[in-house]
């Protein structure tokens, strides 16, 4: 019984989540309204079973924080054999001693938290072995909006010339957009949340200095508490995990 209602919750919750992402990149403006938002199921914590469900209702790009964690889900059994087309977004902080482990995985398909000439460089010299050939890897570079010392993320300041790196010398990358985790706990009714406002000045002065065009540099930003605001505000891609696979419990 317990079984049934979890996959009953998280069916039920994946169609929720589409149909406010849904509403939401309609009340968008205009010049926003020809990019459909992408949802990223995060999955962390929760077994294989709970994947499969919501790759069975439709769901097919999934994010993970932690990379033994992703090692061992992109490698179950039962996720190879049920879920062929399975997305991989790897959304944690990613050590430059595990990188050969993430780039082997079948079906990674994004390295959403690049934040460094170091990281990008060490991503571009290891992809040749591990992708199709003449393949590019998809990247976001991770900025911390915020401020916080605890969060990773390079600074605002220094998002052009990650960029400007990543185009010039990093020919096996290629750069997808920026992306911030953003201050915890902000309220949406208190107005625009300003790490999406910055998030999203960041991308502006990086396409103008660098004459860009801003729809090939997408966003990632807003997870479950705020997607929705963060879609109006001009979000691409949303990383929501509790309000489909449930709250995840409190580790003692």
């Amino acid at each position: 019984m317990l079984k049934i209602m979890s996959e009953f919750d998280i069916k039920q919750g994946l169609r929720v989540v589409l149909s406010k992402l849904e509403e939401a990149s309609q009340r968008r403006k205009p010049e926003l309204q020809c990019i459909k938002p992408t949802l990223v199921a995060v999955s962390k914590t929760k077994p294989a079973s709970c994947i499969i469900e919501a790759y069975e209702e439709g769901q097919r790009h999934f994010g993970e924080n932690y990379v033994n964690e992703l090692v061992e889900k992109a490698n179950n059994p039962d996720i190879l054999e049920k879920c062929k087309d399975i997305k991989w977004h790897f959304i944690g902080h990613l050590q430059s001693n595990k990188i050969n482990k993430v780039l082997a995985l079948k079906n990674i398909h994004m390295i959403e938290t690049v934040d460094s000439q170091k990281l990008a460089t060490n991503l571009n010299k290891s992809w040749p072995n591990f992708g199709p050939p003449d393949s590019k890897l998809k990247i976001f570079v991770q900025v911390n909006t915020s401020g916080e010392q605890e969060k990773n993320g390079i600074e605002p300041k220094e998002v052009g010339n990650l960029v400007k790196f990543i185009l010039s010398d990093c020919k096996n990358l290629q750069l997808h957009g920026l992306m911030t985790i953003g201050k915890y706990g902000y309220n949406p009714e208190d107005g625009p949340n300003p790490d999406f406002l910055k998030l999203k000045s960041c991308r502006d002065d990086v396409c103008s200095n660098l004459e860009l065009d801003w729809k090939s540099v997408n966003l990632s930003m807003g997870m479950s508490d705020d997607f929705e605001q963060a879609i109006e505000l001009g979000s691409t891609y949303v990383r929501v995990g509790s309000k489909i696979f449930g709250y995840r419990p409190k580790k003692n």
